[in-house]
């Protein structure tokens, strides 16, 4: 075994005791994780408010929380949600724009869009992506982005790069996985989506988050060894994707793992998880703790340190 192979595998298995180590904890319990399915936090740049999506298990809203001596408030509905099912927001790095996923008609005369994926219709549960501006403020009406986008109306969980440039999934070319796409962003729109090249179709690949330089990318895979969902992290050296990596059983449980986010400083990720948390014997369970989604969070330093010291 070569130097450089060697140092390359033991930098990856300090890192994989090291994960082990890491215990992932509930964002906000009872306030922003509670009783029904939260998931999919964007942060704006300051870490200071933050928007999610919480779901009845039909229909969807995007809700705001503020920070307030180190308290989150009261979540109430965002001001470009509410009528229609609308789910994962992705904040960009500088917090100009917002952009998420609704099943809103395509035009104003239109009907909900109905959604095809996983080899099933599912009537009225489509998505395309929208996009809100901040603006005097406020934030902008909702604004459908380009077709060539969406070109699918079963396109969800989107990511924003620092440039503009898209990362989200619709279903491939076997239409009962997801797959993960880029569309790059240039100054007279975007280029066509193109799938990226770690996400070839043949297992289901969801909710990318990616870092503002798009050095990384966090998603959630059933690829092995993956029990249902599971968590990954991919590095991207010279413009290279390199091989997924799991993150480990101590940060993944035996259910579902999902809706990666990363925090405005891109050290800590968020994601959903149905996991129920650990508690004594005899302790009564907290209302959120029910078994549907809540957002969790975790450091990424281990692999983010191992990636580093590792050779390239």
């Amino acid at each position: 075994m070569s130097r450089f192979v060697f140092a390359a595998v033991l930098a990856l298995l300090c890192a994989d005791v090291a994960a082990q180590d890491v215990a992932p904890t509930v964002f906000a319990p009872g306030v922003i994780s509670g009783p029904l399915h939260d998931s999919a936090p964007a942060f704006t740049p300051d870490g200071c408010t933050v928007y999610f999506t919480r779901s009845d298990g039909t229909n969807s809203s995007i809700l705001v929380s503020h920070l307030d001596n180190g308290h989150w408030s009261t979540p109430t509905v965002a001001e470009f949600s509410g009528q229609w099912s609308d789910m994962e927001p992705a904040m960009s790095p500088d917090g100009r724009f917002l952009v998420f996923i609704s099943n809103r008609p395509k035009t104003p005369a239109g009907k909900p869009l109905d959604g095809f994926f996983m080899g099933r219709s599912f009537p009225g549960h489509g998505g395309n992506l929208w996009k809100v501006t901040w603006e005097n403020g406020k934030w902008s009406r909702p604004a459908r982005l380009p077709d060539n986008v969406n070109r699918s109306d079963s396109t969800f969980a989107p990511a924003v790069a620092s440039d503009g440039t898209l990362y989200f999934m619709h279903p491939g070319p076997d239409p009962k996985h997801f797959q993960l796409f880029r569309a790059a962003w240039h100054r007279n729109g975007y280029d066509t989506p193109q799938a990226l090249p770690f996400s070839d179709g043949h297992v289901t690949d969801v909710d990318p988050a990616v870092a503002p330089d798009e050095s990384f990318v966090v998603f959630g895979s059933s690829r092995s060894p993956a029990r249902q969902i599971d968590l990954f992290i991919v590095f991207r050296d010279h413009g290279e994707w390199g091989t997924p990596i799991h993150l480990g059983n101590g940060v993944n449980s035996a259910g579902s793992d999902a809706e990666a986010r990363l925090s405005p400083d891109h050290q800590t990720l968020f994601f959903a998880s149905d996991r129920l948390e650990e508690i004594a014997p005899g302790t009564v369970r907290a209302g959120w703790d029910n078994g549907k989604y809540n957002i969790w969070q975790v450091p990424l330093g281990y692999w983010l340190d191992a990636h580093t010291r590792s050779p390239r």
